[in-house]
């Protein structure tokens, strides 16, 4: 997770310096921004750590369309006033960012975006709407990855934000965290701040977590952190940001919210947020902005229409994207990885083939059929990952539990948008943690060994690859 909090804040500074200048015009001819620097008590006097940046000059009549930017994982509100003065307040808008309670200047226990956090998010809207220099009719929101997960539940909790910009995030917590009930154990030890500053029960839920299991209790406070139940109801305008590429919060986070919005609704997926996105995307950056500050100039402001559907960035990025009216089309591709091999303890099979045809691009849920037999009861789990040949980052992995001496399981494997080059063989490798690191198994209770027969793979690809 520290490459993930990297590649975040590589992105917020190549917007700080110039990517996101260069996207939007200036409103207010050469004069800078204003930053204050404040604190806001919550509902509860749990004070936040704020700072608000208005656009240089007069407010219009009625004032600044405004934003509350929310911070991603392992960054401060600073950080988004870089981006504010830079993007937002050239665009005209007036933005408000906070650190999150129990983390940066903010005091209070880390949430993780609960029940208390959409409450935080209704206090500073209510807070930035009574700014003189502020409309209070034309609100919006921004946030990226933990900040993402705030804009979604505070939108389905009621904050009546006009236009929402959800990026890099989750929509189902337990499903990002603990696919098919394994969790990411290799990622969620460095998910939020310090152990110690995490609400008492939702520090359980992350120990639960890192040990292997997920309790009924775990899963009810996840639920309340996740918006997806609620999204059919959300008519609010919404510009979903996602990773193609992005193995702690997948492409199925943002697709699920897409087909249930009943709002204008936008999908834009390019090679940006936690590993193994490009840990420095600021060549694309300046696109994918300035299509964030032209739909929120469209629903706070008045400005000029602009189109739904879902845009794929193309991978790597060469200054175009594809445009699908809707979720894009797919067909599947199987292919079979014949053998017989035993593992035992941390040791891993690796088998390969080849898809023919190419290039293919993988999208869509993918999934891994093994057929085994032998497992001790040491053996509670099976991971999967899927490399390309030559290629130094996973195309896909997944796990499941292993709960019978022999059997047949099929392993969910992660929706990631992968351009798979032509002649390359795919290589899978199969153990009881993950060879990217992201599943690792628990201490094995006794002698763990299993014995691994015929593979299946089967991946989605789009019909047409986009990438080169």
């Amino acid at each position: 997770m520290r490459r993930s909090r990297l590649a975040l804040a590589a992105a917020l500074l190549a917007l700080a310096c110039g990517g996101a200048a260069s996207a939007v015009p200036a409103a207010s001819g050469d004069a800078a921004p204003t930053t204050q620097e404040l604190t806001i008590s919550a509902p509860d006097g749990t004070p936040l750590a704020c700072g608000l940046v208005l656009p240089a000059g007069s407010p219009p009549a009625g004032g600044w369309p405004g934003l509350l930017l929310f911070p991603g994982l392992g960054q401060t509100h600073a950080d988004l006033e870089a981006l504010a003065s830079q993007a937002f307040a050239p665009a005209g808008f007036a933005s408000l960012a906070c650190d999150p309670r129990g983390s940066g200047g903010s005091g209070g226990q880390f949430g993780l975006d609960g029940p208390q956090e959409a409450q935080d998010a209704r206090a500073l809207f209510d807070w930035l709407a009574a700014q003189p220099e502020v409309s209070d009719t034309a609100i919006g929101a921004v946030g990226l990855s933990l900040g993402g997960g705030e804009v979604w539940n505070a939108a389905v909790a009621g904050v009546p934000f006009k236009a929402i910009v959800p990026g890099l995030s989750w929509t189902n917590l337990a499903r990002a965290l603990a696919p098919a009930g394994v969790p990411k154990t290799g990622l969620i030890a460095g998910l939020g701040p310090p152990p110690a500053s995490w609400q008492p029960g939702l520090a359980q839920v992350r120990a639960d977590l890192l040990a292997g299991s997920l309790s009924p209790a775990d899963r009810a406070a996840l639920a309340v952190r996740s918006a997806r139940a609620r999204l059919r109801s959300l008519t609010v305008p919404a510009l979903i940001v996602q990773g193609r590429h992005d193995l702690l919060f997948d492409l199925d986070q943002a697709l699920a919210a897409y087909r249930l919005l009943r709002g204008p609704k936008r999908l834009y997926l390019g090679d940006l947020g936690h590993p193994p996105a490009a840990a420095n995307p600021s060549a694309e950056l300046p696109h994918y902005l300035a299509e964030v500050v032209a739909w929120l100039r469209r629903y706070l402001a008045g400005g000029p229409l602009v189109g739904g559907g879902v845009e794929l960035a193309h991978d790597p990025w060469d200054g175009t994207t594809s445009v699908f009216r809707g979720v894009p089309r797919t067909r599947s591709a199987s292919v079979a990885l014949p053998g017989t091999t035993t593992l035992s303890g941390d040791g891993t099979l690796r088998r390969s083939a080849r898809l023919t045809g190419g290039p293919l691009e993988t999208f869509g849920d993918g999934s891994l059929r093994v057929r085994y037999s032998g497992a001790t009861p040491g053996w509670t789990q099976l991971a999967a990952t899927v490399w390309a040949q030559g290629q130094r980052q996973p195309v896909t992995d997944g796990a499941v539990r292993i709960r019978r001496p022999a059997g047949v399981v099929r392993i969910p494997l992660a929706d990631e948008a992968v351009l798979l080059p032509r002649g390359k063989a795919l290589v899978v490798t199969l153990g009881a943690s993950s060879s990217d690191g992201v599943y690792q198994a628990p201490p094995a209770s006794g002698p763990a060994s299993i014995t691994i027969g015929r593979v299946t793979l089967r991946l989605s690809l789009l019909w047409r690859a986009v990438s080169r």
